[in-house]
């Protein structure tokens, strides 16, 4: 049911900064909020939707007296200035590069889920995902692992943005998964890195990928993406210590 209606019940904020933003808690089952990210921007209509539905949960949360889990991500630190990140880098973003939006949704989700913490006493879990891969990824969602497989499958060029020096840690989706339940059934009110720390260059998946699938596709870089990190690797000792886990 869309919210503003009669059935929904509205609640109005405290401790943020915007006096004006009002907490919604919905009657009805609430559904999962895709964030849809292509060429660095944010799909406009989770744009909108981010800040709501994070609000939603929230409250539903505070009402019924559930545990939250709340998965954000790597886009927290963007392009960091710490190698590897852990838990307690704050990040380096550009709040009005063209991604900002995309970076600074995920930021505020984290602190909207805090504030609640201290002045509803709801129970939060935060996950800071970094890149995974896994079967069913979507062909056009934009990202390095299906791009270059589709590219490969197709015969086209296989583009890189940049040098291709840059580097990325990617974890498979079952590792992730287990990640989030050990985080879920913990007692850690506080973020968690969840990735895999062996780090590699873009340049070198592209290769992985082309020799695995074979095919007259070339190597092509193109222009670098604007405020696309140089570096990407977690810090997972928080995760080994208190959840006992790991990729493997």
């Amino acid at each position: 049911m869309p919210l503003g209606t009669s059935k929904c019940r509205f609640r109005p904020s405290r401790g943020f900064v915007n006096p004006k933003i009002f907490l919604y808690a919905s009657r009805q089952p609430m559904v999962a909020l895709r964030l849809d990210s292509q060429q660095g921007h944010i799909a406009p209509m989770s744009r909108d939707l981010v800040l709501q539905k994070t609000t939603d949960f929230l409250a539903l949360s505070a009402s019924s007296l559930h545990t939250l889990t709340i998965s954000v991500s790597k886009f927290d630190f963007t392009d960091p200035q710490e190698h590897p990140q852990n838990e307690e880098y704050w990040g380096h973003v550009n709040p009005i590069g063209p991604r900002a939006c995309y970076d600074e949704g995920k930021r505020v989700a984290e602190t909207m889920c805090y504030a609640y913490a201290k002045q509803e006493n709801v129970e939060v879990r935060v996950a800071r995902i970094f890149n995974t891969f896994g079967p069913r990824m979507h062909m056009n969602d934009g990202r390095v692992v299906s791009n270059f497989i589709i590219q490969s499958l197709k015969g086209e060029p296989i583009t890189i943005f940049g040098s291709g020096k840059q580097t990325r840690s990617f974890q498979y989706v079952s590792d992730l998964v287990a990640g989030m339940i050990a985080l879920m059934n913990s007692n850690i009110s506080s973020p968690v890195n969840l990735g895999n720390p062996e780090e590699h260059t873009i340049m070198d998946f592209a290769n992985i990928i082309k020799e695995k699938i074979g095919g007259d596709s070339k190597i092509t870089n193109i222009e670098a993406a604007e405020d696309d990190p140089k570096r990407r690797k977690p810090d997972i000792a928080k995760a080994k210590k208190h959840l006992k886990w790991e990729p493997v």
